[in-house]
C-alpha cells in the first residue's frame, strides 16, 4: 500500500476504525443498511446492474429490494467481467486476473480503496496470530494474481519484515536460492500454498536439511487451495510448527475469511455481507445456527472498482459456531467449488474428501487421480513419503482402500506409489483448479 496522498490516508484511518470496532462480531442491521446502500449505488454505475441495452436499472436501494434482487451467478461474472466493473482496466490503480483454471482469466481492476480496505480487514484478523518480531517469507505467486501483494501489504501494515520468494516462477527464486536465503533470514512465519509446502518439505528432507531449516519457523500460513486437518497435522509434524488455514477468498471478491489463533477460519462480516444458498432458498448467513451447509453468496461491502451484489461463489461451505477464540463471527469450513466435484461410478468425490484419505492414512507427499471419461475407472497415484521404504506400501494401500470405502463409499481400481508426481500437482495458487492439477484423464483398455 502506497499512502502518499491525504485521501488515501483518510481511507486508511476510516478502514482501521470501522474494522477494529466490528472485529470478531456481527455488525448491527443499521451498519449493513448503510454499507449495502453505498455498494448498491456503486453497482448502479455498472452495465451489469445499471440501465441500458434493454435492461432496467436496479432502482433505489432498500433492504427489501436488496433481498429481492436475483442472485448473481458466478458464470455471469466470468462471461462478462467488465460489465460488472465501475472502472476500466486502464483506470485502475492495480490490475489483476484470475488464474483461469476454470475457463478464461477474469480481468479484475482494483482501486486504491479496494486494496486498503481488504488489507486492513485481513491484517486486523491476523494480528492475534502473529508476534511482535516476525520475519515472514511469502512463497506465493506475485505475477497477475493478488495473493502475494495482499500478504506483503498485511506485513507492511503490521510492520513485520518480509520477503517474497516464489520458487515456481522462472527467475531468481529457485529452490537453491530459497534454501540459501532461509539460512540467512531465518523466517518465523511462512505464507505458502499447500502444494509448494509439500514440494519444499520433500526437497529439504531429501537433502537432509529439514531439521536445520525448520528450527526458526513458528507457523505456516496456508493460502490458495483447500486443505484439510490431516494435511495440516502432517506439515506441523514435519516443520515442528503450528499450521493454519490462513484465509479464504478469491481474486473477484477479495478475502472472505481468515484464521483465528485456535486454527479455525472465521468470516469477515465487517467487510462482506454473507448469505447462504440452502434448499429453502438464500438466507442471511448470520440468521442461521451452527452446523449449516450451503453455497456461499457474498456482497463485498468495500468493493469500488467492481461492486458485486449477491454473488453466488459456487463454494460449498459448512457454518460453525462457538469457537474457543470467543469470536462471534461465523466459523466456516470450505469444501471447495461445487463445479470441481467429480463422480466415479456414481460416487461424488471432492478435494476435501480425497485428501482426508490421502493425508489421513498415508505418508504420501502428493497424489494424482487417474480417471476415464465415463467415470467408471479411478486409480490413485501416491507420491512416496519422505524417507519411506517400500516394504510398508502394501499395508498403506490396504488402509487407503479401507478408509476410502468408509469415507467415500468407493474402492479404487488401483492404489500405486510413485517416486514423484508432475510439478503442476505442487505449484499451488498458480493452478488452483483441482481438476486441472490433481486429476488426469486416461483411456482404459476394455
Amino acid at each position: 500500500m502506497i499512502l502518499h496522498t491525504d485521501k488515501r490516508q483518510t481511507i486508511l484511518r476510516e478502514a482501521q476504525a470501522e474494522i477494529r470496532e466490528n472485529q470478531g462480531r456481527i455488525p448491527a442491521e443499521y451498519f449493513y443498511s448503510g454499507k449495502l446502500s453505498a455498494a448498491w449505488e456503486r453497482a448502479r454505475g455498472t452495465r451489469a446492474y445499471g440501465a441500458g441495452e434493454g435492461r432496467d436499472d436496479i432502482g433505489e436501494f432498500s433492504l427489501d429490494r436488496f433481498r429481492d434482487l436475483p442472485v448473481t451467478p458466478r458464470e455471469s461474472l466470468k462471461a462478462r467481467p467488465l460489465d460488472f466493473a465501475a472502472v476500466s482496466p486502464t483506470e485502475a490503480s492495480k490490475y489483476y486476473e484470475t488464474t483461469g483454471t476454470t475457463g478464461q482469466p477474469t480481468p479484475t481492476p482494483r482501486r486504491a480503496e479496494d486494496t486498503i480496505w481488504n488489507t486492513v480487514s485481513v491484517a486486523e484478523a491476523w494480528r492475534p496470530l502473529l508476534g511482535s518480531d516476525e520475519r515472514a517469507v511469502i512463497l506465493l505467486p506475485s505475477d497477475i494474481v493478488p495473493v502475494a501483494d495482499l500478504v506483503a501489504g498485511v506485513c507492511e501494515y503490521l510492520d513485520h519484515a518480509h520477503i517474497r520468494a516464489y520458487p515456481f516462477a522462472t527467475g531468481i527464486s529457485d529452490w537453491d536460492r530459497l534454501e540459501s536465503m532461509w539460512r540467512t533470514y531465518r523466517p518465523t512465519t511462512v505464507f505458502v500454498a499447500p502444494g509448494v509446502a509439500l514440494q519444499f518439505t520433500r526437497l529439504l528432507a531429501q537433502r537432509g536439511q529439514l531439521d536445520e531449516l525448520n528450527s526458526s519457523v513458528e507457523r505456516l500460513m496456508l493460502l490458495g487451495e483447500v486443505n484439510t486437518a490431516p494435511f495440516r497435522t502432517r506439515l506441523g509434524r514435519w516443520w515442528n510448527a503450528d499450521v493454519y488455514d490462513a484465509s479464504y477468498g478469491s481474486t473477484e471478491t477479495g478475502t472472505l475469511a481468515a484464521a483465528c489463533a485456535h486454527g479455525r477460519q472465521h468470516l469477515l462480516p465487517a467487510a462482506t455481507y454473507f448469505e447462504l444458498a440452502t434448499p429453502e432458498g438464500v438466507v442471511p448467513l448470520h440468521d442461521r445456527g451452527g452446523h449449516e451447509r450451503g453455497r456461499l453468496v457474498v456482497t463485498p461491502l468495500n468493493a469500488h472498482a467492481r461492486p458485486l451484489l449477491r454473488l453466488d461463489t459456487g463454494d460449498e461451505v459448512s457454518v460453525e459456531a462457538d469457537c474457543p477464540c470467543g469470536s462471534a463471527a461465523p466459523g466456516i469450513t470450505v469444501h471447495g467449488r461445487s463445479s470441481d466435484g467429480l463422480r466415479v461410478r456414481g460416487t461424488p468425490l471432492s478435494v476435501r474428501a480425497v485428501e482426508e484419505v490421502v493425508y489421513g492414512v498415508t505418508d504420501a507427499t502428493g497424489y494424482l487421480l487417474e480417471v476415464d471419461s465415463e467415470g467408471s475407472y479411478a486409480r490413485l497415484l501416491l507420491e512416496r513419503g519422505i524417507g519411506a521404504g517400500r516394504d510398508a506400501e502394501p499395508e498403506e494401500c490396504r488402509r487407503v482402500q479401507a478408509r476410502s470405502e468408509e469415507l467415500l463409499g468407493l474402492r479404487w481400481d488401483g492404489v500405486v506409489f510413485v517416486n514423484s508426481l508432475p510439478a503442476n500437482t505442487k505449484s499451488g495458487a498458480s493452478q488452483k483448479s483441482w481438476k486441472r492439477s490433481n486429476i488426469r484423464e486416461v483411456e482404459v483398455a476394455r
